[in-house]
């Protein structure tokens, strides 16, 4: 079990804690994180002669030979498998989640860049306007490269240059009486607000990704650099288990989270939640990608809130108080966990979900791990 939550505030977040150690899942069924897990088979290949690491960090030219024909093919399959979480502030909880569902790529072999188009929906809360929806497409060049530490591979995709847009588009506006080209203040408009936001927390930070043979992949946006981690709410210790995401998120009152989608690859695999909540209890309930695809459409458009569009696979409600960690067995496929703080689905009604929501509503913050294994 785990020892107990570690839910970090803005200022200075308290020590991770520990999670258990576990079985190893089998090598072939490690899935990447969002945007992209550029495991490169040669590289693989190289670490294991000694002296390699060395003779490809030196090389330039090699590291690009080897990004453009092991990574670049990855990076769409690997963007569309994912949200994005979106946020205000390094560390700040989420406060909503970008779903790239196009993507293509160019490699300019000359220039050595990679340029990435992508086309998604997503949604966000931000006072006075609530829930937004919205619809983002742009196209950003990047400048690849990795370098290997140890047992690490770091791999980055920098910013080169913004190609075309960004062009965001409001949709859904949850509170109606808001006009969104007006100023808030310490915002300003909010449609541009949160699509600078979107862009610069999804497009134009790059992203980094390290890898690791034992213990998986793990993403951040933004470059860190040997030997910086990602800041996560718990620290995965001495487990192999596969790491989906490792986050905190806040889930205002009548809103809901859609996290993942995440791949069960073969049968007898499990999804595994070590999750804990501050604030009211939430319901959590894991839907297939099909069904949970539509129900996320609705509610980024603003239909009526309403349970899900198919069968409730598994979840529970999740308390208040010391983490719980629980173990879903699903069949091969794609499942979104959704976090619900909502009276319309689940079997928690949260207290003053209703004149709580017309007050400002009293967030659930929501800090969880999800992981793969046998």
């Amino acid at each position: 079990m785990v020892t107990g939550p570690v839910l970090p505030g803005l200022a200075s977040p308290s020590p991770p804690v520990p999670l258990p150690m576990v079985a190893r899942a089998k090598s072939g069924t490690s899935r990447s994180p969002a945007l992209v897990a550029l495991v490169l088979v040669a590289m693989a290949l190289a670490t294991s002669q000694a002296g390699c690491a060395g003779i490809i960090n030196n090389n330039p030219e090699l590291r690009w030979k080897l990004f453009s024909l092991f990574g670049a093919p990855k990076i769409c399959p690997e963007m569309l498998k994912h949200g994005v979480s979106i946020r205000l502030q390094e560390r700040a909880p989420a406060m909503g989640r970008y779903f790239p569902m196009q993507c293509s790529y160019t490699v300019d072999n000359s220039r050595q860049v990679l340029t990435v188009s992508i086309a998604g929906t997503g949604y966000g809360y931000m006072t006075p306007a609530k829930r937004v929806g919205f619809s983002l497409n742009a196209t950003v060049e990047y400048r690849p490269d990795f370098v290997m530490a140890g047992d690490d591979i770091y791999i980055w995709a920098k910013l080169n240059r913004i190609v075309d847009g960004p062009r965001f588009q409001l949709g859904y506006i949850e509170n109606p009486i808001i006009d969104v080209a007006a100023n808030v203040p310490g915002v300003g408009s909010i449609a541009n607000f949160l699509g600078n936001q979107v862009v610069s927390s999804v497009m134009t930070q790059g992203f980094t990704v390290i890898h690791n043979d034992t213990t998986g992949d793990d993403f951040t946006l933004g470059n860190l650099y040997p030997p910086s981690r990602p800041h996560h709410p718990f620290q995965v210790v001495g487990t192999d288990r596969f790491t989906f995401a490792n986050e905190t998120v806040d889930v205002q009152s009548g809103q809901r989270d859609y996290l993942g989608p995440f791949e069960v690859a073969n049968q007898g695999q499990a999804l595994m939640l070590t999750m804990s909540v501050i604030g009211p209890a939430v319901d959590v309930m894991i839907v297939d990608r099909m069904s949970g695809d539509a129900w996320r459409d609705a509610y980024q458009t603003g239909k009526p809130l309403g349970p899900p569009y198919g069968p409730i696979l598994g979840g529970a409600p999740l308390q208040p108080g010391a983490a719980q960690n629980t173990r879903y067995v699903l069949p091969p496929g794609s499942y979104y966990v959704v976090i619900d703080n909502t009276a319309y689905a689940g079997t928690v009604n949260p207290t003053g979900s209703f004149f709580g929501a017309l007050a400002g509503g009293t967030a659930a913050q929501v800090s969880y791990v999800a992981q793969l294994s046998n």
